[in-house]
């Protein structure tokens, strides 16, 4: 075999895929490892399901990376202190720099009384339920008649997207902490809610809060025809759902009943200052209490503090002082040999093109390590098989996924529906020949 550069690139999401071909394409060897079965990560497992033609796209410039030749993917492989291989492991077999792309995994929580209540949910864990994520996919949620999710994002409205058309709840209550001038969805996102909008109460919430933002500046007859922007492009309405907000409210704490499930969630009432030239929310200590059987928590991210890198406010620390910036960014960790990029950098909006960026710059930085540092060396692809063997578990190689594609291709095609996706570990790894059909 030729000497090479052998770089480790550690999650199959977007940032990790388009990272992975950058590298590739300059003659480097690449191990991509995935925690999930199949690649793709939020792209496969975030964007809404019925969004078909975004996903197939999708997967079809995936499949085109891993068919790369001096690209190897290793699913089913968690890396971290706790997983199947640690940074150190990586290192003794070989690789000369390891690219962290593996998301966001752990969930952002604000540490409140009752977060442990039946009936009380992160964003993702929903989100991984519905897209057929394994084990999420397998976990039991209580989605109550009463839903409130707290945030103001397009992750918020995805939530509110599934609870109102798929699940049908009777009502479901975003809580936004600030005011309606500065939600952060996108108004193709609210089309498939909005006819749901009960549009009375929007506009008696509206001048309720009005006050609040004219004595910042902000304007609520803008604020508010923002908001009903998708109304001309509204996909008709599934269910009787009622979909309505609460500005300038946090949660402050969520009561259950004996049996520890959720009833009612306490949130206290914000006003708006102005510091330092920013807008922020500030409680007025008036509480009030929606009942509700659901709350979902859709307020962002935070890193796998047990993946093997120092954390700090939630994200992986980064040089603060790279020695290979890119627009000012640092995809420099302070372990010399290690970068990360993506989410694994910084929590971004979600969109794909971002991370797609974020990762192929994050390896344009360990190209330039790799021509200032280390030289090609004879990489001996036996001894990472030979580890990985040892794990005595299923691996999953790029063959594999081929074989678990053309599976749920068949299967889709048999049940006459659009999309096909196996909901379980066990039967991906049977339809690939993994283990054996019990």
């Amino acid at each position: 075999m030729t000497n090479q550069n052998f770089v480790a690139v550690v999650g199959a999401g977007p940032a990790g895929l388009f990272g992975a071909r950058e590298l590739a394409n300059q003659g480097v060897r690449v191990a991509l490892f995935n925690r999930d079965i199949k690649p793709g990560g939020l792209a496969e497992y975030g964007i809404y399901p019925n969004k078909h033609t975004m996903k197939n796209g999708l997967r079809k410039q995936f499949r085109q990376v891993l068919d790369i030749p001096n690209l190897d993917y290793y699913g089913n492989i968690v890396i971290g202190n706790e997983g199947d291989l640690t940074l150190n492991d990586l290192r003794s077999l070989g690789f000369q720099a390891i690219l962290v792309t593996a998301g966001a995994q752990g969930t952002k929580w604000l540490g409140l009384p009752g977060e442990d209540l039946v009936g009380v949910y992160h964003a993702k864990d929903v989100v991984y339920f519905y897209n057929h994520l394994p084990p999420y996919s397998q976990q039991s949620f209580r989605f109550g008649k009463k839903c409130a999710v707290i945030g103001a994002g397009n992750v918020m409205l995805d939530i509110a997207h599934f609870l109102i058309r798929e699940e049908k709840v009777d009502e479901v209550v975003a809580v936004v902490r600030r005011g309606p001038a500065e939600v952060k969805f996108e108004k193709k996102e609210m089309e498939y809610v909005i006819d749901n909008l009960d549009q009375a109460t929007l506009g008696a919430e509206i001048d309720r809060v009005t006050p609040i933002m004219q004595a910042v500046d902000q304007d609520p007859v803008a604020a508010h025809a923002t908001i009903l922007e998708a109304l001309p492009k509204a996909l008709p309405k599934v269910s009787d759902s009622k979909f309505r907000f609460e500005f300038l409210a946090s949660p402050v704490q969520m009561i259950g009943d004996a049996n520890g499930n959720l009833v009612q969630v306490e949130l206290e009432d914000n006003i708006l200052v102005e510091k330092d030239g920013d807008t922020k929310a500030r409680g007025n200590g008036n509480k009030r209490r929606l009942d509700v059987e659901t709350v979902i928590f859709a307020i962002g991210d935070k890193v796998d503090e047990s993946f093997g890198l120092p954390v700090e406010w939630n994200e992986f620390v980064k040089n603060e002082s790279p020695k290979f910036p890119i627009d000012n960014t640092s995809f420099e960790t302070p372990f010399e040999d290690v970068f990360v990029g993506g989410w694994s950098r910084k929590a971004s909006s979600g969109l794909v093109g971002y991370a797609r960026k974020d990762g192929t710059n994050a390896s344009k930085v360990v190209m330039q390590f790799l021509q200032q540092n280390k030289q090609p060396i004879d990489v001996k692809l036996t001894v990472l098989v030979e580890k990985i063997k040892s794990l005595g578990k299923p691996i999953v190689t790029k063959d594999d996924i081929k074989k678990l594609e053309a599976a749920e291709t068949a299967e889709a095609q048999k049940r006459g529906v659009e999309d096909f996706k196996y909901d379980n570990n066990e039967a991906m790894l049977q339809a690939m020949g993994l283990i054996e059909t019990a």
